[in-house]
């Protein structure tokens, strides 16, 4: 899907704060793909990013400087 490690970081790091698998879309990937990879970003140690809503699936950038977003007092997943 990416050539290397490098291009998934930077695929993620054009995302905005807040993304959905639409958004994801940019980067060239389709279908099912799309929802694969925001799990991935939300599941991966090297992604600050978690996911905030499984409707539709929605994946949040962590710490106050991405693009000015808070990071999430309560820590959880949003379920």
């Amino acid at each position: 899907m990416f050539e290397s490690f490098a291009a998934l970081r930077r695929a993620y790091d054009r995302l905005p704060a807040e993304f959905t698998a639409a958004d994801v879309e940019q980067t060239g990937v389709t279908g099912g793909r799309r929802h694969m990879l925001v799990h991935h970003f939300a599941e991966h140690p090297a992604f600050d990013c978690e996911l905030v809503k499984r409707q539709p699936l929605t994946a949040r950038k962590r710490g106050a400087s991405r693009e000015g977003v808070e990071p999430d007092a309560g820590g959880g997943t949003g379920d």
